[in-house]
C-alpha cells in the first residue's frame, strides 16, 4: 500500500498537471503514475485528435470539463485496491485455530480518505478487478471475497510485472463463493482423499497405540494438495515427480499418494524385517519409495519420494540434484517434464539455513530444475516451540522473498482452497520455470510424536485443538449445507474405507507394487549389490588406457583452437603444458583432465561443481578458459571426437551444505556419470557435514542406495594456518565402516588418474573422499610419465619406496609409513641425508585398508622398526585409525610408533615460522 500512498493523497490540481504531462510524454512521469494512467485506460481528446484507449472519456463536470475531484477519489479507490493486493494476506482467514497474530489492520476506509458516504458511488477503478464500473461497496465486497477468504495471496514483492499481472488475472477472476468453480466430480474427489487421509490416521492410532508414526492429523488436506499437484502437473506434461519431505505425514503420503500397499506399512509396524535387507535399515518414517501413478485424467506419472534423515530439510538439495540429473539424462533438459516438490514443516522452513541455500540455487545455470513447488505443512509449532519464538519473519515462508516467489497462504480446513492454490501453483511453475510456495496453516493434533503430551507447554493452543473437528467432518458439513452430497452418502464413504483397512490388517501380507524401472535405474540394478566384502577391495581393477589415447588427449589439452584468443597469461600456461608433455612429466592438472577425458571418450558424462572449480582455487585446473575480450568460454575437453560425453563443470554459489547435497542427489540418479564436488579448502567441508553424516556415509546402509559421489578436499600443512591446512581426515576415517566409502590421500598424478577412473570401472559404486593436494599440484616430485596411464596399469593402494631395490630391503632399519603430502618432505630429507637405511611407504588409500598389501610390505621389511609419520596433530590425521588397525588386526601383529605433532585443540598453528619449526622437528625425529 505504501507504494501508492502518494497517489491516493495527491491534490486534484497536481493530478491534472501530471496527466497533461503524461499525455504529451508518457515516459516523463514516475512509473507508478504511468501505471495508474495506463491501467485505467481513460480516454480523452487532448486537442490534437488523439483518443487514448477504449473511447470512454474521463469523468466530466456539469460544465463539460474533467472532474478532477472524482479522478482524485478514483485514485484513492485504486490505492485501496492496491492495499488489498499487497496487504490482504495479513487479514485473510487462513488460520483454522486462530493462533496466528494479525498485525494492525491497514484496510480501513479512513486510511484512504474514503468514508461510508462513498460506498454508493460508482468507480471505474473496478475495471482493475475485471469488473464493470461498480460502486465502492461492490468493489470492497469483491476484494474481501478474493483477498480475505481462505487464501492469503502474497506476491507484490515480485519484481517482474509480467508475473504479478499473471497472478492478479487468475486470482481476481476466481470465485471462492462458488467453491472456486470446482465441479461436482472435484468435490467428490476431495472428499475421497480426505476419507483416505483421515481414515488412515484413525485406523493406525487404534491399532498401533504406542508406536510413533508422526501422523498427519490436523493437516490432512496435505493429501488433497499433493494429489492435486501431481494430477495437474501430469495434465501439463510432467512425466516424473520427485518429492522430498520430513517425518510428519510421511506414512500417509506413502499410502495415499505413492500407492505403497497398506500391507507393507502394517508389516513395518508389526516389526517384519524383509529377507533381502542389507545394512542397518532405517525407521519407517524415513524410507523412500517409487511408484507409477495413474492420474484422474488417465496420465501415467513416475513419482519418487526420497528417503530422508532426521535432519529434516537436508533432503532439499538432494531432491533438486536428483531432479536435475533426470532432466539432463532422460528429458533433454526440458524441465516441464519433471517436477520437484519439497514438503516442509513450518519450524524447519523458517529455521534451517539449507532452505536459503537451496533457494539461492533455484535459477542458477548449474542447479536449476525449472522451479520447485514448496508445500509447507504449517502446524504453527515446532516440537514445543511457539511460532513467535521460531522465527523473526512474519511467515514461515519468508525465504520465498529471496527468489521473488509467490506464496499462497491457505487455510488447511478448506480443502477446496487447497486444491485451488495447488492447481495455481503448478500453472505458475510451468509458466515461469520458477519456485512457488504453498503455506498451509493447520495444526498438529498430538505432540511432536504420538507419545508426547503438548499440554505441558501449549495448554491454551491444545485446548482449541482438542475441541476442533477434523477437516473431513468440516468438509462433509459444508457439502451437506450446500446440497452437494447427502449426509448418509458421506458417512458411508468413511465406513467403507475403515472396513477395508480392517480386512487388510487381518491378513498382513506383502504384495509387490508394479513398477517399471527407468534406464538409469536399470543401470543400478546391473551392478554388484553384494559388495560389502574385503575381496572387492583387496586390489583395484585395471584402469589404464591405450597410450595412443593418452597422447591424443594430451595433444588436445595443450592445443588452443585457432579461433580462440585467450588472456595473455594463458599462453604462458600452455607453454608450460607443452614442456610437460614433451618431457613426459605430467603434473596433477594434466592427469586429472586426462582422466575426465578418457571417461568422456568412453561415453560417460562428468559433472563437477564447487567454488571456483573451473579455474581451480589454486589456479591449476583451467578446465574452462575465458577469451581475452571476456565474450567467449572454452571448455578444454569439448571437441575431442564426435559423440563423446560432456564435461559439465560449474563454479558454485558460496555454499557447501546445499551444493554437496545437490551433487549427492545427482550422483544417486545414475551410476554411469562421474559426479565430483570440490571444496575450496578442505575444511570447508565442515559446513557440509550433515550431508556427509546422514547421506554420503550412511545412505547405503540405511536405504540400500549406492552412490559414487567423488569429493575433493584440499589437505596439507604448508603453514597457511588452522583453517587452510586440514580437511579433517580423522573425521572421515572415524565414519568408515562396513566398506561404506573410500578415503584416499594420493601423492602422484597417475595414481589420481586411476583413482578417478576406478569410480566408474568398479561393478559397484562407493563414495570417494580424496584429501587432494595443494602444494602437490606443482611439486617437482609429483609428476608421472605417460606410460603410468597406459595398458595394464591401475590404482596403487600402497606405494612402496621406489629407491629401495629388491635386494636393498635388507639394509632397512626403519620403515616410515605415511600418507599424503608429508611423503615429499620425507623423501627429500632422505635423499639429502643419503639415508639408505630408511624406507618410506605411502598409504594412498586409507580406507578400505588392504590388509594383504600391508602385510606384504611389513614382511618385506621384516625386522625394521615400523613408524607412522604424519604432519597432522596426534589427535588428528590418520594416526588413531591406523594405530587401531595395527593393534586390533591380528593378521598384522606389528607394534607401531608415532612421529608427528602433539595433540592440539586447533588443527594447525597460524604462524609460518612456528609451522616450519614443527615440520623440521618431525623430520628430525623421523630420521633420528
Amino acid at each position: 500500500m505504501s507504494n501508492f500512498s502518494h497517489i491516493s493523497n495527491a491534490h486534484p490540481s497536481y493530478i491534472e498537471n501530471l496527466y497533461e504531462q503524461f499525455s504529451r510524454q508518457p515516459d516523463s512521469v514516475d512509473s507508478s503514475w504511468r501505471d495508474f494512467f495506463l491501467g485505467f485506460n481513460y480516454a480523452t481528446d487532448n486537442g490534437n485528435g488523439t483518443v487514448h484507449a477504449n473511447g470512454t472519456a474521463l469523468p466530466q463536470t456539469s460544465e463539460g470539463g474533467i472532474d478532477w475531484e472524482h479522478v482524485a477519489k478514483e485514485l484513492k479507490v485504486f490505492a485501496l485496491i492496491k492495499a488489498y493486493r499487497v496487504r490482504g494476506h495479513m487479514d485473510a482467514a487462513i488460520d483454522p485455530i486462530n493462533e496466528f497474530d494479525d498485525p494492525d489492520a491497514l484496510l480501513e476506509l479512513a486510511r484512504f480518505e474514503l468514508s461510508e458516504a462513498d460506498l454508493g458511488i460508482t468507480f471505474k477503478a473496478a475495471e482493475q478487478l475485471f469488473l464493470p464500473p461498480s460502486t465502492l461497496q461492490e468493489i470492497i465486497n469483491h476484494l474481501r471475497k478474493v483477498y480475505l477468504g481462505s487464501v492469503g495471496f502474497e506476491f507484490d514483492h515480485i519484481f517482474l510485472r509480467e508475473k504479478r499481472r499473471w497472478l492478479r488475472t487468475r486470482i481476481e477472476q476466481h470465485e471462492p463463493e462458488r467453491a472456486y468453480g470446482l465441479s461436482a466430480e472435484d468435490k467428490t474427489h476431495i472428499l475421497g482423499r480426505l476419507n483416505d487421509a483421515v481414515g488412515f490416521e484413525d485406523f493406525l492410532k487404534t491399532k498401533y497405540v504406542a508406536q510413533k508414526r508422526f501422523g498427519l492429523e490436523g493437516g490432512e488436506s496435505t493429501i488433497v494438495g499433493l494429489d492435486t499437484l501431481i494430477n495437474k502437473a501430469a495434465g501439463l506434461g510432467v512425466e516424473e515427480v520427485v518429492i522430498g519431505m520430513a517425518h510428519r505425514g510421511r506414512l500417509n503420503v506413502l499410502a495415499n499418494i505413492m500407492g505403497k500397499s497398506y500391507e507393507s506399512i502394517f508389516q513395518e509396524f508389526e516389526g517384519v524385517i524383509p529377507e533381502d535387507v542389507r545394512g542397518d535399515g532405517d525407521v519407517k518414517y524415513h524410507m523412500g519409495y517409487s511408484s507409477i501413478i495413474r492420474t484422474r485424467d488417465g496420465h501415467e506419472v513416475n513419482v519418487k519420494l526420497a528417503p530422508n534423515p532426521s535432519h529434516l530439510e537436508a533432503v532439499n538439495p538432494v531432491v533438486e540434484g536428483f531432479a536435475r540429473a533426470k532432466a539432463d539424462m532422460l528429458y533433454g533438459n526440458n524441465y516441464e517434464r519433471i517436477l520437484p516438490i519439497l514438503i516442509h514443516g513450518d519450524a524447519a522452513a523458517a529455521g534451517q539455513g539449507i532452505m536459503f541455500e537451496t533457494a539461492q540455487m533455484s535459477e542458477l545455470e548449474a542447479y536449476k530444475t525449472g522451479g520447485t513447488i514448496h508445500f509447507i505443512i504449517n502446524n504453527q509449532i515446532g516440537f514445543t516451540t511457539d511460532y513467535k519464538d521460531a522465527r523473526t519473519s512474519i511467515y514461515a515462508s519468508g525465504v520465498a522473498a529471496v527468489t521473488q516467489s509467490p506464496v499462497f497462504h491457505v487455510n488447511g480446513d478448506d480443502p477446496e482452497a487447497v486444491l485451488f492454490v495447488s492447481r495455481l501453483a503448478v500453472e505458475y511453475r510451468n509458466t515461469f520455470k520458477s519456485d512457488v510456495y504453498i503455506d498451509m496453516l493447520c495444526y498438529r493434533k498430538h505432540g511432536h510424536n504420538e507419545g508426547d503430551d503438548p499440554g505441558y507447554t501449549q495448554p491454551g493452543m491444545y485446548e482449541k485443538v482438542r475441541k476442533h473437528p477434523d477437516v473431513r467432518k468440516i468438509y462433509i458439513k459444508r457439502l451437506v449445507e450446500r446440497g452437494d452430497i447427502a449426509e448418509k452418502d458421506a458417512k458411508k464413504l468413511g465406513k467403507d474405507f475403515n472396513e477395508r483397512l480392517q480386512g487388510i490388517h487381518a491378513d498382513v501380507k506383502n504384495k509387490d507394487i508394479p513398477y517399471r524401472y527407468q534406464p538409469p535405474e536399470e543401470a543400478w540394478r546391473k551392478l554388484e549389490s553384494d559388495h560389502w566384502q574385503e575381496k572387492f577391495f583387496a586390489s583395484s581393477p585395471t584402469t589404464g588406457v591405450a597410450l595412443e589415447t593418452v597422447k591424443k588427449i594430451l595433444r588436445h589439452l595443450v592445443t588452443l583452437p585457432s579461433n580462440f584468443t585467450p588472456v595473455a597469461k594463458v599462453n604462458r600456461l600452455y607453454d608450460g603444458y607443452q614442456k610437460a608433455v614433451e618431457s613426459d612429466q605430467l603434473d596433477w592438472a594434466l592427469a586429472e583432465l586426462t582422466a575426465y577425458a578418457t571417461l568422456l571418450l568412453e561415453g560417460h558424462n562428468v559433472r563437477m561443481s564447487g567454488q571456483d572449480v573451473r579455474r581451480g582455487t589454486f589456479s591449476h585446473r583451467h578446465a574452462v578458459l575465458t577469451s581475452e575480450d571476456g565474450q567467449q568460454k572454452l571448455n578444454r575437453l569439448d571437441g575431442m571426437e564426435e559423440g563423446q560425453g560432456k564435461l559439465h563443470i560449474f563454479n558454485s554459489l558460496l555454499s557447501e551444505f546445499a551444493v554437496l547435497g545437490f551433487e549427492y542427489g545427482y550422483a544417486t540418479a545414475s551410476p554411469d556419470n562421474l559426479v565430483v564436488w570440490e571444496a575450496q579448502f578442505g575444511d570447508f567441508a565442515n559446513g557440509a557435514m550433515t550431508i556427509f553424516d546422514q547421506f554420503v556415509v550412511s545412505g547405503e546402509s540405511k536405504w540400500s542406495r549406492m552412490n559414487g559421489l567423488t569429493v575433493l578436499l584440499p589437505h596439507g600443512y604448508e603453514g597457511q594456518g588452522p583453517e587452510h591446512s586440514s580437511a579433517r581426515l580423522e573425521r572421515f576415517l572415524q565414519l568408515c565402516a562396513e566398506y561404506n566409502m573410500v578415503v584416499a590421500n594420493v601423492t602422484m598424478p597417475a595414481n589420481f588418474f586411476h583413482l578417478l577412473r576406478r569410480q566408474l570401472k568398479w561393478n559397484f559404486r562407493k563414495p570417494l573422499v580424496v584429501m587432494s593436494p595443494k602444494s602437490g599440484l606443482r611439486h617437482p616430485m609429483a609428476v608421472s610419465a605417460a606410460a603410468d596411464f597406459g595398458p595394464d596399469t591401475r590404482f596403487q593402494e600402497i606405494i612402496d619406496d621406489p629407491t629401495v631395490s629388491a635386494k636393498g630391503n635388507k639394509k632397512i632399519k626403519r620403515l616410515l609409513l605415511c600418507s599424503g603430502k608429508v611423503y615429499f618432505d620425507l623423501a627429500q630429507r632422505k635423499e639429502k641425508d643419503q639415508r639408505d637405511d630408511v624406507a618410506i611407504v605411502r598409504f594412498e588409500q586409507l580406507f578400505p585398508l588392504p590388509t594383504d598389501q600391508v602385510n606384504a610390505i611389513l614382511k618385506r621389511y621384516e625386522g625394521a622398526e615400523v613408524v607412522w609419520v604424519q604432519e597432522e596433530s596426534r589427535n588428528s590425521g590418520a594416526w588413531s585409525y591406523i594405530s587401531e588397525h595395527f593393534l586390533y588386526n591380528e593378521a598384522i601383529g606389528v607394534k607401531l610408533r608415532y612421529i608427528g605433532r602433539p595433540a592440539t585443540a586447533s588443527p594447525a598453528t597460524g604462524y609460518k615460522k612456528v609451522h616450519d619449526k614443527e615440520q623440521a622437528k618431525l623430520l628430525d625425529e623421523a630420521f633420528a
